[in-house]
């Protein structure tokens, strides 16, 4: 007789215990077990029992569990975490689940140990991994939610998501509470719905009182000076658009007689030396504004100048709002009135909050992330070491990616509503964002170099960035590397390879243009790719999103939406004139509202390299995983430590604050 002692965890969580029934099967290379039932499985509990052969059923392959009501008690939903089974021939096999099980029927689990398909010889192993990629296939099916936009997954609501995939009962009460505890306040407050315009500029600080940030009240008090309308496109919430200007586009005509540079300089010798910069927004050149409150709006496609001084600053020299140069569209400078300058300042804001949230934020981070996960969970079963290195980074992404098609950019959306861009124009710069988008910009040492960046002082989301990218690399090729020894393995490992062919058909819509891998023929194309899913999931979307109520706190910094076109003349600004080209009160609460939502951290946030869920068995991987926090934690150190002498600290990409995953 051969024992084994099995020990079921259940997870921590909210209503994870059941009161059913269940039992186990032992599945092994020379046989398997009876069913063995037991009860009692409490949440963060573990229930221990033996099961027991006539002989060993040699080395374990899965396990059968299920789950059946006792009489008259109803089925209820379990989130089992993992089972460890001990034989008494000395061996200790663990079996990775960490998901809700909601039905009576049998669900089988692989052993820890990863195997890629062609190295998965046991018929009951390939049989069981046929049988989770069929059944993936069907819970995770694509959909198209706009033509010429990333794919994502189909579900008619947020419950008819898979469970493994949704909110924990936590994150869900805290989202909504969150939201709904926003707007309440303003509604309270008269705000929500009033259309009237901004009397007084002061009153946009009262409109969220108890709501601010130390960033958002710098903000507050710093947002009309150049320096930090400048230091912004480097350290703000789009940090990806300025690039090193080595000629002036033939559209944006500012001579060395138009701007002034700190000793004397000319445009041209300044370029040489690498110290002009260029902003474009072309990518919203005659996208049609949205109407708001009965009113049409406006938005630009700007041209930004900026010339880095003596001291290491960053400033605006020369605005252009309209790409086409014109009479009635003047370059503006800082030895303009004071309104001239600040409002077309203003319209920059404008333009990137649009740019930022389109394409920077929703397009780049979250959209994409959605199809990451959906090509995994389709494509690679739960056996496979790349389903277990990613799939920490999916979490919660689904079901925050259709609450925000649901809330934000539907027919009824937020954003729809409200910004500038909302509506046809939001279609318009999301195709265009991905049409253009390249797999080089999502690689943060290749966009960098790209735009001409590696020597700017003062960028610390460069050099966070950077510091983040090359930990993620170094841990990703320690695992993959474990697993895949040659570049023959990667390219005969079908699963991978169907993985990366959806994200390229469902993700970038087969356009070969972007440079998007089709496949992988070597371990470093599969490093290299992997180390972007990981980077593009946690930390550049914490550096475009976790900022946003710092810097849109104050609305005039970033105003979501703007009521008049910009001056086609110089001299006929006021302050009469920025208040009446502001939104009006109820856009600015919304996007208000909205801004801090996104911006707010739930209790269960997960940070980058923190695993709870065990899903490597092996001791390299495991050993790589402590290696890899133990670096985080040292660049966390640092970034605190540095962030001490800043008059504005950059926080967005410390380890310590960078979520696991698209979560918000």
């Amino acid at each position: 007789m051969v024992d084994y002692e099995v020990s079921i965890f259940t997870g921590d969580l909210a209503f994870a215990c059941t009161l059913n029934l269940v039992s186990v099967k032992l599945v092994g290379t020379d046989g398997e077990s009876e069913h063995k039932g037991a009860s009692a499985f409490t949440c963060g509990g573990v229930s221990t029992f033996t099961v027991s052969c006539p002989a060993s059923i040699g080395k374990l392959v899965l396990i059968e569990l299920d789950k059946q009501p006792f009489l008259f008690f109803p089925q209820d939903d379990w989130f089992p975490a993992k089972v460890e089974v001990k034989s008494s021939e000395g061996d200790t096999y663990n079996f990775p689940i960490y998901r809700w099980i909601i039905d009576s029927e049998v669900h089988r689990f692989r052993e820890g140990t990863a195997l890629r398909v062609f190295e998965d010889k046991h018929h009951l192993g390939r049989y069981s991994r046929e049988l989770e990629l069929k059944q993936r296939g069907k819970d995770y099916c694509w959909d198209v939610y706009v033509e010429g936009i990333p794919h994502c997954i189909k579900a008619e609501d947020p419950c008819s998501l898979p469970c493994e995939i949704r909110f924990s009962f936590t994150k869900a009460m805290e989202f909504a509470f969150t939201a709904v505890t926003g707007l309440t306040e303003l509604q309270l407050k008269g705000l929500a719905d009033c259309k009237e315009n901004w009397t007084d500029i002061d009153a946009i600080n009262r409109v969220f009182c108890c709501k601010r940030t130390a960033i958002s009240d710098y903000v507050h008090k710093h947002w009309k000076e150049d320096a930090f309308f400048g230091y912004q496109f480097l350290n703000g919430i789009n940090p990806i658009l300025i690039r090193r200007c080595s000629a002036l586009p033939d559209n944006f005509p500012v001579t060395d007689g138009m701007v002034f540079l700190c000793g004397q300089c000319s445009l041209e010798d300044e370029m040489k030396k690498g110290n002009i910069f260029l902003c474009d927004y072309k990518r919203l050149d005659g996208v049609k504004a949205n109407t708001i409150n009965g009113q049409k709006q406006y938005l630009m496609a700007p041209l930004v100048l900026l010339h880095k001084t003596p001291d290491d600053q960053l400033m605006p020299i020369a605005i252009q709002l309209k790409q086409t140069p014109a009479d009635d569209n003047p370059v503006f400078f800082p030895t303009d009135s004071e309104y001239d300058w600040l409002m077309a300042k203003i319209f920059v804001r404008s333009a990137d909050f649009n740019e930022h949230q389109l394409n920077v934020h929703l397009l780049r981070t979250h959209l994409l992330a959605e199809v990451f996960a959906v090509s995994l969970l389709r494509n690679v079963p739960m056996v496979h070491p790349l389903y277990k290195l990613l799939i920490p980074h999916t979490r919660y992404t689904l079901q925050i990616n259709y609450l925000a098609r649901l809330l934000l950019i539907s027919k009824d959306g937020v954003f729809t509503q409200f910004a500038a861009s909302g509506g046809e124009g939001m279609i318009t710069i999301l195709k265009r964002s991905l049409s253009s988008m390249t797999y080089s910009s999502l690689c943060m040492p290749d966009d960098i170099a790209e735009r001409g960046l590696e020597g700017v002082p003062n960028f610390y989301y460069r050099d966070d960035g950077l510091k983040l990218w090359d930990i993620i690399h170094r841990f990703v090729q320690g695992v993959l590397s474990y697993y895949y020894k040659t570049d023959a393995e990667v390219q005969q490992d079908s699963e991978l390879q169907k993985w990366i062919r959806d994200i390229f058909e469902q993700g970038f819509l087969s356009n070969a243009d972007t440079g998007i891998p089709q496949s992988f023929t070597t371990v470093a194309e599969l490093v290299k790719f992997v180390t972007m899913v990981i980077f593009t999931s946690s930390a550049q979307h914490a550096a475009v999103n976790a900022g946003q109520f710092d810097y849109g706190g104050w609305m005039p910094n970033t105003p979501i939406s703007l009521q008049l076109p910009p001056p086609t003349t110089k001299g006929t600004t006021s302050e009469a004139t920025m208040l009446q080209t502001l939104p009006a009160v109820n856009t600015t609460v919304q996007g208000m509202a909205t801004v801090w939502l996104l911006s707010r951290q739930s209790s269960d946030f997960v940070p980058l390299g923190h695993y709870p869920e065990e899903h490597f068995s092996e001791k390299i991987p495991c050993k790589l995983i402590q290696d890899f926090q133990g670096e985080l934690e040292v660049l966390h150190v640092i970034i605190k430590v540095r962030n001490k002498s800043l008059e504005v600290p950059y926080t967005y990409m410390d380890p310590s604050e960078v979520e696991n995953s698209v979560a918000i």
